[in-house]
């Protein structure tokens, strides 16, 4: 369950912030590349803070 949370939650940051940098400014991309390092990261360390975001704070189970 939560490994659907986090991922639904990196696509849409992706998303918003591609859409943000085509309207708005593209200074968003940095958002874009920022989710793409913490997954980068979360892969290789086997470690995401979003993981205990939602285990600690939200309680939400596997």
């Amino acid at each position: 369950m939560r490994e659907r949370i986090i991922r639904g939650l990196a696509g849409t940051i992706v998303l918003v912030s591609v859409l943000l940098a085509a309207y708005v400014n593209e200074n968003w991309l940095l958002l874009t590349a920022f989710v793409g390092l913490n997954l980068l990261q979360s892969s290789i360390t086997k470690w995401c803070l979003m993981d205990d975001i939602l285990k600690k704070v939200f309680k939400v189970e596997d």
